[in-house]
């Protein structure tokens, strides 16, 4: 029986001969990210990752090389989308209280938006995080938020408006906890106290207080 690690074969040369590489490699990585966010790394399989692309199941390993790489570069994927639509907030050029609104509003709308992301990263921490402590790429993309998110609060300290005492690290991760763990456990929050919190309106109101909580907690 043909592992779900490696190929079971070399590739064929009719395979490595496709017409259009990178537009494979998108296709797969799509597949991917939703077969992974259903079933996790333990539960995906490469030949469900291959019918989702619609492509040979062999040019799973000729771009990737094994199920634990393409969900590595997966991660690495649903990463990049989000910290590319952060940068593309422009933070630097507005005000601080309203670049930190904006922020914090972009925060919860992205997970609205992407459970995939929220899956994805529920599976890796129950593995214990080892793709992204082994992905030099992955920690290279949070330095340059960490550090609009310093420049952010320090213009805000400067103009009267934020404290002076908040580290971004802990910033970001507050901001990050305050929506997340409504997605993450939206189900058994519902459940426990008896409100469906999946309802558009509960999602608004849980974003107005994410926003004015977060704020408050910035003032002076």
């Amino acid at each position: 029986m043909a592992s779900e690690s490696s190929p079971s074969s070399p590739v064929p040369e009719r395979v490595r001969g496709q017409r259009d590489p990178e537009a494979t490699q998108r296709a797969l990585l799509a597949a991917a990210v939703a077969e992974f966010a259903e079933k996790g790394l333990a539960g995906a399989r490469v030949d469900e990752i291959a019918r989702r692309a619609s492509v040979n199941k062999q040019l799973v390993y000729h771009h990737f090389g094994s199920k634990e790489e393409l969900y590595r570069v997966a991660l690495e994927q649903v990463y990049a989308g989000i910290r590319a639509q952060e940068q593309a907030l422009q933070l630097g050029d507005l005000p601080p209280l309203m670049a930190m609104e904006r922020l914090i509003g972009f925060s919860f709308d992205y997970l609205v938006e992407h459970p995939e992301f929220v899956a994805l990263l529920n599976d890796e921490n129950r593995q214990g995080a080892p793709h992204v402590r082994g992905s030099g790429r992955l920690q290279e993309m949070q330095s340059p938020l960490i550090a609009l998110l310093g420049q952010t609060l320090e213009r805000g300290g400067q103009d009267g408006v934020f404290r002076t005492d908040m580290d971004p690290v802990d910033v970001y991760i507050s901001i990050a906890a305050l929506s997340y763990f409504y997605f993450s456990n939206n189900r058994t929050l519902s459940a426990i106290f008896g409100r469906e919190l999946s309802s558009a309106r509960a999602v608004s109101a849980r974003r107005r207080h994410v926003i004015a909580f977060a704020l408050a907690a910035l003032r002076p």
